[in-house]
């Protein structure tokens, strides 16, 4: 159960969100949280780091007013985010609360709040609906129109400490009416999200000889890692917040593990982010509640790296007693989770005991790359996104770390806000120094059509460890800021595409008067397919029009 330090610390976060929204106005310290508790939840979430994206997802009557001076009726609902990549539909419903108590949760209120906009949606009445709420749904039911699947999930969200029970009837209710899944994030959750920086974790087992099987590098090594085989509540017992417990090398009342909780930094190195409920979490949640005994059948197991494994035969050779020490689970963090999930919900120790489970261990020592790149390798096996993949490559770690140095928070997970006590000049993602850097290369329109291929098809030709120059770099990302200013004073609409091509242009052209470049960019769009009914957004996108501003330059050159 979340405390009301966890209430406080969820506070701070929201607070340096909303420092983000960079708002020259008198607002009340309390709405600032508020504002900045919608961005730090969305990113969490969403998994996506850009703070224009999901200020334009939020239609929060308040939000709007305060934030972009537009009057907007929200109908219930107060942030809509679409994942084209996933094909999913994201609603929100936020609660901020002021005050922090530990008896009062979430109720039925929460849900009933979402109805107008899901009645709306239903019926396709959008004619006396605001602007931007209109704009989100035509965009769902556009989606829901076509050929393809989506799936709609309803986030209810608040800084409580009780989320709305499972088997809610409401709640029950909405999913059959509305076809849409439910899930309450409440102040355990979030504090799921931020996960610090672990001191040394340590915990022991003891098991049977023929459930471990040993691995040396070279038979010059001195040290080993194992393969071993343990029960569900053995794993329960290691990985909890009990230091005690942890380090018992057995346990015999597994009532002991019943009120638990996770240590959340064992996941610190753990390559995903917050998945919300899949069909891989129904399927470990069915196997344990149903056939426990095959769980060690239907799962891929679990990756934990340590820095120190000692490792001893005990009983006459027939028992194995291991010690592990600064150990981080490195790969199944989903699994553990829905292991701890199963336990909260329908904790029954014959099944935890039954259910086994495969667990590689390996001694990495004081080796940081040796750690990431297991991280990296066993999660690429898996069905994880190409960004979440390399955001734990050794090169992305340098980045950070170099960027720091520059005073540049570069986020490589969702919900990372860097050194809390640093006040940095400069946030930006890993996808947006992506799309800077191939747009710097030539390849603006790349970098926005082609998105979710920066981390996959063209990884190795952006972020090339021969070519890549981080001085460079730093020199690009504060050229991104400046091109941002310049455009918000210019009277242009102003958004990220541009700015792409307007870092193309400079290099092109060796121009540096960003002005300029500006001017070049909005003239070549007033001019690109004039007469089309196409907006400006959708020429930037087009090969095409990168073509014709280049023909416009050389022609320029010539003339």
């Amino acid at each position: 159960m979340a405390t009301i330090n966890d209430f406080k610390i969820v506070g701070q976060y929201s607070e340096k969100y909303y420092k983000l929204l960079k708002l020259d106005k008198d607002v009340k310290e309390i709405e600032k949280r508020r504002l900045g508790f919608y961005l730090f939840i969305l990113e969490c979430i969403t998994n996506n780091a850009n703070i224009e994206e999901l200020k334009n997802c939020i239609i929060d009557t308040e939000f709007c007013s305060i934030v972009e001076n537009k009057r907007n009726s929200d109908s219930g609902i107060d942030a809509v985010y679409i994942n084209e990549e996933r094909n999913i539909i994201q609603l929100f419903n936020f609660k901020y609360r002021e005050k922090f108590s530990d008896r009062k949760g979430q109720n039925e209120r929460t849900i009933l709040d979402s109805s107008k906009f899901l009645f709306q949606l239903d019926k396709r009445d959008f004619i006396s609906i605001d602007s931007k709420t209109k704009e989100k749904m035509e965009a769902i039911a556009e989606r829901f129109d076509s050929d393809k699947i989506w799936k709609t999930e309803l986030f209810l969200i608040s800084n409580d400490n009780y989320g709305l029970k499972p088997d809610n009837q409401t709640m029950e209710l909405y999913k059959d009416h509305y076809d849409i899944s439910i899930q309450s994030i409440v102040l355990d959750d979030i504090m799921s999200f931020i996960s610090g920086k672990p001191d040394d974790i340590s915990a022991q087992f003891l098991i049977d000889s023929d459930a471990v099987l040993t691995y040396e590098e070279n038979s010059l090594s001195s040290s080993k890692s194992y393969l071993v085989k343990l029960s569900v509540a053995n794993l329960i017992r290691m990985t909890c917040k009990s230091r005690e417990l942890r380090n018992k090398s057995e346990i015999y009342e597994l009532e002991e593990l019943k009120n638990v909780e996770l240590d959340l930094g064992l996941l610190y190195d753990n390559v995903r982010g917050y998945l919300g409920e899949t069909r891989f979490n129904k399927n470990i949640l069915k196997t344990l509640t149903e056939d426990p005994s095959k769980f060690f059948m239907y799962n891929n197991g679990i990756t934990m790296t340590a820095k120190n494994i000692i490792a001893k035969e005990k009983n006459g050779k027939t028992k194995f007693l291991c010690t592990i020490s600064g150990f981080q689970i490195v790969n199944g963090g989903q699994t553990i989770r829905t292991i701890y999930e199963f336990k909260n919900k329908y904790f029954d120790d014959e099944k935890i005991s039954k259910a086994e489970i495969l667990v590689r261990i390996f001694q990495t020592e004081e080796d940081q790359e040796l750690t990431n790149n297991i991280a990296e390798y066993t999660n690429s096996q898996n069905a994880i996104s190409s960004v979440d993949l390399k955001s734990i490559s050794n090169l992305q770690i340098q980045i950070e770390r170099f960027l720091d140095a520059e005073n540049i928070h570069y986020v490589r997970k969702a919900g990372d806000i860097g050194d809390f006590a640093k006040d940095y000049k400069y946030r930006i993602s890993m996808e947006k120094v992506a799309q800077i850097l191939y747009s710097h290369m030539g390849f603006p329109d790349r970098a926005t059509n082609q998105k979710s291929q920066l981390f996959g098809r063209y990884y190795d030709e952006i972020f090339c460890e021969e070519k890549l120059e981080l001085t460079v770099l730093v020199d690009l990302i504060k050229l991104y800021y400046k091109i941002e200013e310049e455009y918000e004073k210019s009277g242009y609409d102003s958004y990220s595409q541009k700015y792409f091509y307007v870092i193309f242009l400079a290099k092109k052209l060796h121009e540096s008067k960003i002005s300029n470049l500006i001017d070049k960019v909005e003239k070549a769009l007033k001019e690109y397919q004039n007469g089309e009914n196409l907006s400006d957004a959708r020429k930037l996108i087009q090969k095409g029009f990168k073509l014709f501003l280049e023909e416009q330059e050389l022609c320029n050159v010539l003339y």
